[in-house]
């Protein structure tokens, strides 16, 4: 029978073997206690097994508070578990719920944290994918060998319907490839979502009729379901070729409903991402991560940015978008969305660190803040990464264009 398979960085103050068995006990058959039910044959069935244990450093206070026990040393190891697919089918919920479920509150651990997951091809027979991933997303931009250059509507929320929509007007005019809704940005009192999308729209269609290039907008349509299948109708009807989606806040099982709809591209913003992973034995890690959210069927998602304004490291991103862009069961990349205090600089190390050109690559206040306005902001973009697939330094690249030397001057720290 088909297994699915799960790495865990752990700590405990316990024997390691013991805590690894407790683990896999409370996550399928087993309970804090031996049931009559729990046969020998139902446990050959259904029970979960440490495939593999390897030991790693010892720590001399626990990672995180709750079982702290004087005396004692805290071993890390990582972990290696599986389960029957029968244990939970194709039902993506199911599965979470087994991978993370419970096993963060087990008092035998001080840390753990979901690294990476592996399913069975079967998968690929019931969960499709992301439809449009990065091929897709590019033939909608008309964007070829580099990366797509995007933005977002700042003020993050604020701006009347016309406002926005003027705002819109002028980052097309500057030659933008995406353009997106802030996740604060709903269906607020002066910007209901209807009469946002219908503005904005406007305003694309208009542009595609004139030069053929049709820009895509990610417009948040993160509600409660039934409002977003209303959203969703609104912007395939207006035309409209992408939606946002707050994968954190509407959950797995709404994310996927929406992607099998398979009509828009999906760009799924992975907002509340440091409650998740931002320590460092707790939580999920992103290589896990992506793989749900592809599962879910999502085309687009945030990794953070090179020298970022957050607290991730650029090595955390750089392992992020590798993640994105392995095959999971084929041809079904999704596309990495790099974003968070960008601006043309950081192309040149983020190109030297993955040699793709296959992203979104956002920049907000690096296009909108540019000093000779915000038309100037995309150009410096674009040729920052044309510099970088060149070969060339950031200097050589400011020597050659007005308006990259512009950024570096008012960007560069």
């Amino acid at each position: 029978m088909e297994r699915v398979f799960a790495e865990y960085y752990i700590e405990t103050p316990y024997d390691v073997e013991h805590a690894a068995a407790v683990l896999a006990g409370e996550q399928s058959s087993g309970t804090f206690v031996s049931v009559p039910g729990e046969t020998e044959e139902l446990k050959q069935r259904f029970a979960a097994r440490v495939e593999d244990l390897q030991l790693l450093d010892i720590a001399d206070n626990p990672s995180i508070p709750g079982n702290s026990i004087p005396g004692k040393k805290y071993q890390r190891a990582k972990v290696k578990v599986s389960w029957s697919i029968e244990n939970f089918g194709y039902n993506l919920p199911v599965l979470v719920s087994t991978l993370q479920g419970n096993l963060y509150e087990i008092s035998q651990f001080t840390g753990l944290k979901l690294m990476d997951l592996e399913v069975p091809d079967s998968f690929k027979n019931h969960f499709s994918g992301p439809k449009f991933g990065i091929k897709g997303s590019k033939q909608s931009c008309g964007v070829g060998d580099r990366p797509m250059i995007g933005t977002i509507i700042k003020p993050s929320i604020g701006m009347s319907v016309s406002e926005t929509a003027n705002l819109v007007k002028s980052l097309i005019e500057a030659g933008i490839d995406f353009i997106k809704d802030d996740e604060l940005m709903g269906s607020a009192a002066n910007s209901p979502f209807e009469e946002r999308v219908k503005g904005i729209m406007e305003i694309i269609r208009d542009n595609e009729q004139k030069t053929g290039k049709k820009v895509m907008y990610a417009f948040n349509i993160s509600d409660e379901i039934d409002q977003m299948q209303k959203h969703y109708d609104t912007i395939v009807t207006e035309g409209g070729s992408c939606a946002m989606i707050s994968v954190n806040s509407v959950g797995l099982a709404a994310t996927k409903k929406l992607c099998d709809r398979g009509e828009l591209v999906i760009h799924g913003h992975r907002n509340g991402w440091g409650m998740m992973n931002r320590h460092p034995l707790l939580g999920i890690e992103f290589p896990a991560y992506q793989k749900l959210q592809r599962l879910a069927g999502v085309d687009q998602l945030h990794v953070n940015g090179i020298q970022n304004k957050f607290w991730e490291s650029d090595d955390s991103v750089v392992t992020s978008i590798k993640s994105c862009l392995k095959p999971m069961f084929g041809n079904d990349e999704i596309c990495p969305v790099v974003s968070s205090g960008q601006w043309g600089g950081q192309a040149f190390e983020t190109y030297r660190r993955t040699q793709t050109t296959d992203l979104l690559y956002m920049a907000g206040g690096g296009i909108l803040a540019h000093p000779l306005g915000p038309k100037a902001g995309v150009t410096a973009l674009q040729q920052a990464w044309k510099g970088a697939v060149e070969g060339l330094t950031l200097e050589e690249t400011a020597a050659k264009h007005e308006e990259f030397a512009a950024s570096v001057k008012k960007f560069k720290k």
